[in-house]
């Protein structure tokens, strides 16, 4: 098993710092977040999905590519996939950010999915995603570089058995899912063990956070939820991280784990530090 860390959760840090942070603390590798960066967001303090200063903007020239690829390689680190931020249909980005992952070398990205909020229904929805996905692993094909579903809260593919789904048929070689088990505290929980034989071939992918689940005060009415999830340390969240090792184990599974803490629990650093610590004590 490797250990990275996707790039959305150090948004303080440059690049070069990232890189050197990685390294010191024993980290495998970094999954950076390749975003079109809005340059009017450029004065704002640095935020997860905001000015986020450890970003790989998607009109980077080659050189500067190139001379991120030396600094990882320089450094000994990985890079296991690229957390891009896609719209389902435009398979132009999805071309675009496979060759920034050639130029990385990542041997996959994250592709779009469709929202799902009660405005068209699922089936549409799916049919849509299936017919994008269809164009996504035909480039796949020629780009070397696997599309990846994140299973992630308020998408149609929330869950292990929804992303099964909607990846069935496909060639595992091309398309694949990502596991969030700290998505599945927001929506989408299933057991872990069941959920990752349900996937079979095409788990490709973890990302490692938390939450929990907390009373909204004063709801606005009657119909307002009543309660919400929230980030939470990845040691102290909802979801069992030692009973997701251990079934990470049972099916097999030696890839890598991407870190992405939201918490806000401690400086960045010590979050860092801590959570590798804390997972490998699992493992």
């Amino acid at each position: 098993m490797k250990f990275a860390v996707f790039t959305v959760m150090l948004p303080e840090y440059k690049p070069e710092e990232t890189v050197a942070l990685l390294k010191k603390h024993g980290y495998d590798g970094v999954e950076w977040r390749v975003t079109a960066i809005d340059r009017s967001r450029l004065e704002e303090k640095p935020s997860f999905w905001g000015n986020n200063l450890c970003t790989v903007d998607v009109d980077s020239t080659d050189e500067q590519l190139d001379r991120l690829r030396r600094l990882t390689d320089e450094a000994g680190l990985g890079v296991p996939n690229l957390g891009c931020y896609l719209k389902v249909g435009d398979l132009a980005a999805v071309e675009r950010d496979m060759r920034i992952a050639q130029k990385l070398g990542s041997p996959s990205i994250r592709i779009a999915m469709p929202w799902y909020n009660r405005t068209r229904p699922y089936g549409e929805l799916f049919a849509e995603a299936r017919t994008y996905m269809e164009g996504v692993q035909e480039l796949s094909g020629r780009y070397g570089v696997k599309g990846l579903v994140e299973m992630h809260m308020n998408f149609i593919a929330p869950s292990a058995g929804l992303a099964r789904r909607l990846v069935e048929g496909f060639d595992p070689q091309r398309i694949g899912v990502i596991f969030d088990p700290g998505n599945m505290v927001y929506e989408g929980f299933e057991q872990y063990r069941m959920g990752l034989e349900v996937l079979g071939e095409y788990l490709a992918h973890v990302h490692i956070k938390n939450a929990v689940w907390e009373r909204v005060p004063n709801p606005a009415d009657a119909l307002a939820p009543k309660w919400r999830a929230v980030s939470a340390p990845t040691s102290e969240g909802v979801a069992n991280w030692a009973q997701v090792i251990a079934d990470l184990k049972s099916v097999g599974y030696d890839g890598w784990f991407s870190f992405e803490d939201f918490s806000l629990s401690a400086p960045t650093e010590d979050l860092l530090k801590h959570n590798l610590d804390y997972i490998k004590s699992l493992i």
